[in-house]
């Protein structure tokens, strides 16, 4: 295994810049997900790291060795594409064999290597199989197995999921992760989907996507899972991570201090936030953030600062789950917020009801979409929801 490091990292097509000033550590046996929206350029990065493609500027280690310039065949990294690209006349044993008898490898260890991965990835007893007698989770781990034979320092995954039906996925997305366990190994991982990178990773690298990337650069966030989940740096990281998506609702700040700031919504509700703003003085535009699974439904009794009214819109009952979208003052044309209840619910479309956005669960952005620093026990903060 091996650590990889960027620095100041970019890539152009001509005139158009497609990654920007990235710079990232993964260090030796970590689990990195590359994640964000379609044309983000995440596939860009990792075939950069494989060596599939160059890089405009910057610098790339592995292992502590620049490699910009040397080819794939010589940076030690074996990588899982999102086809399988399996040869359809050559059993399981033959497909992940090939590479090691292209490159001259000895019989003996390309048997020991082969039987190894197929005992790693329970495909012992499908050794001799075409790949058309394969389910498609049992291909992809044919693909993975192809890559560990290799030995490689660094494994990368270019979304190896997306062809897999939704149970496939799971099942297989478990066995990276026990893959990742029992090799030790470095690994980045390349997806869309949030929850493959907040279940997999340990490490986060959040990319921007359009308009970002010539203003910002690249990078939202890098940080692990649930530091991203808790501590969103800016709007576009609040809205990606979480299932379904923070809500985002328009207000004033009225004051603020002491760990605490006081904003009044669109609508005329007045909610509190546990997050420094600075001491503000006078109203200012800002955003409040608060997700779904941190929004409360309580009786119409209930009143105060954090307590508003919505009427139902639309219901969606998953049977574990219920997320309830209301109507409220000051919303956009459009715009719902989104409220989960655990289980069954007695709230139908129509009615209206009451929430209590709790300060501590409280987000506050500020014009330029940036992030006030929470005053949070993560500990005691809920788990994210990732459906």
């Amino acid at each position: 295994m091996a650590a990889i490091s960027m620095r100041s990292v970019n890539k152009a097509y001509g005139k158009t810049r497609v990654i920007e000033n990235v710079n990232l550590d993964v260090d030796e046996g970590e689990f990195a997900v590359f994640v964000g929206p379609s044309g983000c350029g995440k596939s860009t990065l990792l075939r950069m790291v494989a060596g599939l493609e160059d890089i405009t500027s910057g610098d790339l280690s592995i292992g502590g060795k620049r490699v910009n310039d040397l080819p794939p065949s010589q940076r030690g990294v074996a990588m899982v594409f999102q086809s399988y690209a399996l040869y359809p006349h050559m059993t399981v044993y033959e497909n992940m064999a090939f590479g090691l008898k292209l490159a001259k490898t000895d019989n003996q260890t390309i048997d020991q290597r082969v039987r190894n991965a197929g005992r790693i990835l329970q495909l012992e007893h499908l050794l001799e199989r075409l790949p058309k007698e394969l389910s498609g989770g049992q291909r992809q781990r044919v693909a993975i197995g192809r890559a560990i034979v290799r030995e490689p320092r660094v494994f990368l995954f270019d979304e190896p999921l997306s062809n897999l039906d939704a149970a496939l996925r799971v099942q297989t997305r478990m066995e990276i992760a026990r893959l990742h366990s029992s090799l030790s190994a470095s690994m980045i991982y390349v997806t869309h989907d949030q929850v493959e990178a907040m279940t997999l990773a340990d490490k986060i690298l959040l990319l921007n996507a359009g308009e970002a990337v010539l203003t910002e650069g690249s990078v939202a966030q890098i940080g692990a899972p649930l530091e991203l989940y808790h501590q969103p740096q800016n709007l576009f990281v609040a809205g990606f991570i979480g299932s379904p998506k923070m809500n985002f609702i328009k207000g004033e700040l009225q004051g603020s201090g002491g760990g605490k700031a006081t904003v009044k919504t669109a609508g005329g509700a007045l909610v509190e936030a546990d997050v420094e703003a600075g001491g503000a003085n006078g109203s200012r535009p800002v955003t409040l953030g608060i997700r779904p699974e941190h929004t409360e439904i309580v009786g119409s009794e209930v009143s105060g600062i954090g307590v508003t009214e919505g009427k139902v819109a639309y219901l969606e009952q998953l049977g574990e789950a219920s997320y309830i979208y209301l109507d409220m003052a000051g919303l956009t044309e459009g715009q719902h917020v989104i409220v989960r209840q655990e289980g069954d619910t007695s709230v139908n479309e129509g009615d209206t009801v009451h929430i209590r956005m709790a300060s501590q669960n409280c987000h506050l952005f500020n014009e330029q979409g940036k992030a006030f620093k929470r005053r949070i026990d993560v500990s005691k903060q809920t788990e994210p929801v990732l459906d």
